[in-house]
């Protein structure tokens, strides 16, 4: 396994992350656990701030549906980013984080009315909007409030990504946005100037997720410029806001080359200025959207190896106690990830096994992985879990949900409790009549 971040090898021949033995950590919070490296998350933000908001001026809003929580929104804050949210419950963890809420853009392609009223009321910077539909319904509820909404119009550019088809999003054929090609998108934009209650700021494109090929970039922002073009010869407008997303990969394993984001940011800026300067145009202020390449690297989930089960001439299996419901991109997405035995990390990997998870489906974490020779109690450690995992964990088999610590110069500190079977349970309601039924099964005296 690559180390990154923080991960050091011990005195005692352990994995360390943030000055934290990972064996004690699992014996401190229990297994699975996500362990999250603080000096990690900080130093990947300060690469976009350093490299968008010092170098030019641009802005950068953390992705929150790749990893929020409390602490997190306070780690986004303090190191003077923005935050993008998804949903009502991403937006009321920031409220309750005392997040700025002149600094959080509010992105879904079928936002209710309950989420557009409770950001309206919040005071939120962007609204993100997606279709026609929402267009008409966030100015009538703005209306009603009495105040003007500031959106940014999200477009489909027609770049297609070299990624996964499940995270490809800014071709034309797309639930996100309105397509540039199809001329929706110079409509939307005619329409949120005619719509007294939104106050129109500029456009936004995403291409899609875990994205290695810069080309990419530039190809979506020399398309976003010719429809900047587009909307001030037939609107007289300007378009003052020009967020081109997200999706810069990471290495999870071998054969991953992510780029720098220096070079990422030089990249996108090129085209844009050379693009406003072609055009005559002002320069619009970039926005970018980083979530996987900030949180994806600084995180580790601790696993126990249970069952070891060796099929003479087929495979090995190593079991361990989490899986799919801490960690679904595997299935979902034939995800790959790099790992190593917590405790013993300098012995020789010369067993080749596949990782297998405890729920109830064909729950393969990690495939033909080399480890030194595993056995009941060891701590499994896999790198690079802390995009989209605990965000996307779920309670299949009613497993509760693993706890999260964040680690930093030689102190742990629990952000996120371990779920137990009363939190499983706190939702369910038994109807009146079956508490009156006589359970199946009861024998009478």
């Amino acid at each position: 396994m690559k180390l990154s971040g923080t991960m050091t090898v011990n005195e005692k021949g352990h994995l360390s992350i943030g000055g934290c033995d990972t064996v004690d950590l699992a014996r401190q919070f229990g297994t699975p656990l996500y362990v999250l490296d603080e000096e990690c998350f900080r130093n990947n933000c300060r690469f976009y701030y350093q490299s968008f908001v010092q170098k030019y001026g641009a802005a950068v809003t953390y992705a929150g549906k790749a990893l929020l929580n409390l602490a997190v929104c306070r780690l986004v804050y303090e190191e003077g980013l923005g935050l993008d949210v998804a949903s009502g419950g991403e937006l009321y963890t920031a409220l309750q984080a005392g997040f700025p809420m002149e600094k959080i853009y509010f992105h879904g392609n079928n936002k209710s009315i309950a989420e557009l009223t409770m950001a309206l009321e919040a005071g939120i910077g962007r609204f993100m909007v997606d279709n026609f539909h929402e267009l008409e319904l966030l100015n009538d509820l703005a209306g009603q409030a009495g105040v003007q909404a500031g959106v940014i119009l999200r477009v489909a550019p027609g770049v297609e990504a070299h990624t996964h088809e499940y995270i490809k999003t800014g071709q034309i054929d797309s639930k996100f946005g309105l397509a540039i090609e199809t001329g929706q998108a110079i409509d939307g934009v005619k329409r949120i100037l005619k719509l007294s209650s939104l106050s129109f700021k500029g456009v936004h494109c995403h291409i899609g997720s875990q994205i290695f090929e810069l080309d990419s970039y530039a190809h979506a922002a020399s398309v976003m410029m010719d429809f900047t073009r587009q909307v001030y010869e037939q609107t007289g407008v300007a378009i003052s806001e020009l967020d081109l997303g997200g999706g810069l990969g990471i290495y999870y394993a071998e054969g991953d080359q992510p780029k720098p984001v220096q070079e990422y940011a030089d990249v996108i800026m090129d085209v844009v200025r050379k693009r406003a300067n072609e055009y005559d145009l002002p320069l619009p202020q970039v926005i970018v959207e980083p979530g996987r390449s900030i949180c994806g690297p600084a995180g580790t989930t601790l696993y126990t190896v249970g069952a070891v089960k060796d099929i003479p001439g087929i495979r090995k299996y190593v079991t361990v106690d989490g899986g799919m419901s801490d960690n679904p991109r595997p299935a979902l997405y034939r995800s790959r990830y790099e790992a190593c035995l917590a405790n013993k990390p300098g012995r020789p990997a010369d067993d080749l096994v596949s990782v297998a998870g405890k729920c109830c489906e064909s729950d393969i974490l990690i495939w033909d992985i080399a480890l030194p020779e595993a056995e009941p109690g060891d701590i499994l450690a896999v790198s690079c879990t802390g995009a989209y995992n605990y965000s996307m964990a779920m309670n299949y088999n009613r497993l509760p949900k693993p706890a999260m610590a964040l680690v930093n110069d030689g102190r742990a500190d629990l952000i996120v409790r371990r779920e137990n079977y009363v939190d499983l349970l706190r939702n369910d309601l038994v109807p009146e009549r079956l508490e009156r039924s006589k359970p199946v099964g009861l024998v009478s005296g």
